[in-house]
């Protein structure tokens, strides 16, 4: 029995391998600046986030119809199915898909269809979560995110991604404001390379559900305590970490610490097909290098499910699926 757990921080297109992109673009007529599958790969050799940002946006030109974001949506929860995740809360970013043929409808119908497809081959359930750049004006954002409402798209929450060093959340409190207002839920990146004093600034300002990435918030104790205190959700991404080096090995990995001061933290795998792999290649790398014991894995799989944004029945039924595993490992 595979560790359950939930993926509570994963962008549906860092899901696209490049065997699927050959094979988009292939269909859909699209000429991309590689000949060959390996030419792809080679280019993810990663010196930052920007770096990596810069291919990623790139690769995303093949999706053209709601059929290929059913498709990779189902080759993504394929994946993760096979990786022990139980349930899965998806980012995908809609000003990446916006102005070209597509309409933004039709791209959250072929992610939806796909999510439909998993929860009755896997049982695999999902929220869906709108993040917004960025790096984009934060009245772009704000425009997209009356559309999102007013149109009313079948979203579960919002986000904040991509470049994060010099773009602070609080250029987007008005958008946050109007989606808390909404009833959607709120998450943000926050302390990936940017400042602990971003995640305040998530915290304060956006007054975010949960923290992704997080890993700067060691730099200041008084933020620990209060994350701590207020047990706080961070979702972790330890591959994608060292493939953009915001750390430089796994053995200066932070998780260790930042279990052992109680900070409700979590593992998940970002844009698994470009670093390196999904939630399993998480774990087997932490495991590698830490040895964590049954009871730290558990802990990490429990707080994936407390972190959700399930109902209080569902959490408990996928935490008694915890225990049972926890136990199984005696």
């Amino acid at each position: 029995m595979k560790l359950p757990v939930a993926e509570l921080h994963v962008h549906l297109e860092g899901t696209l391998e490049p065997e699927m992109i050959m094979a988009l673009a292939k269909k859909n007529s699209i000429e991309l600046p590689y000949a060959s599958i390996e030419e792809l790969r080679a280019q993810y050799q990663f010196t930052n986030l920007q770096s990596f940002l810069d291919l990623f946006y790139a690769n995303m030109a093949v999706l053209r119809t709601a059929q290929d974001f059913r498709e990779i949506t189902v080759a993504y929860l394929q994946r993760a199915h096979d990786s022990g995740v139980r349930h899965v809360e998806l980012f995908f970013d809609p000003q990446a898909h916006i102005g070209g043929a597509l309409d933004l409808r039709e791209v959250i119908a072929g992610i939806r269809a796909g999510l439909a497809d998993g929860l009755e081959r896997w049982e695999l359930s999902s929220k869906l979560i709108a993040c917004f750049w960025r790096h984009a004006p934060a009245s772009e954002a704000m425009e997209l995110m009356k559309v999102l409402v007013e149109q009313k798209h079948d979203i579960d929450g919002i986000g904040l991604d991509s470049s994060e060093v010099g773009f602070p959340p609080e250029l987007f409190t008005e958008v946050f404001d109007y989606a808390r207002a909404h009833g959607l839920h709120v998450v943000a990146h926050a302390g990936e390379e940017g400042p602990a004093e971003y995640i305040w600034q998530a915290l304060d300002l956006l007054k975010v559900q949960r923290v992704d990435h997080g890993i700067r918030s060691l730099d200041d104790p008084q933020l620990v305590q209060r994350l701590v205190d207020e047990q706080m959700p961070l979702t972790v991404c330890p591959l994608s970490n060292i493939r953009l080096r915001a750390v430089d090995t796994m053995a200066e990995y932070p998780l260790p610490q930042m279990l052992a001061k109680g900070l409700k933290v979590s593992v998940h795998s970002d844009d698994p097909a470009y670093f390196g792999g999904y939630m399993d290649a998480n774990f087997d790398a932490l495991m590698e290098q830490f040895s964590f014991s049954s009871e730290q894995l558990a802990t990490l799989a429990k707080n994936s499910f407390e972190s959700s944004f399930l109902d209080e029945q569902s959490k408990q039924a996928l935490v008694a699926e915890v225990q049972a595993w926890a136990e199984q490992q005696k």
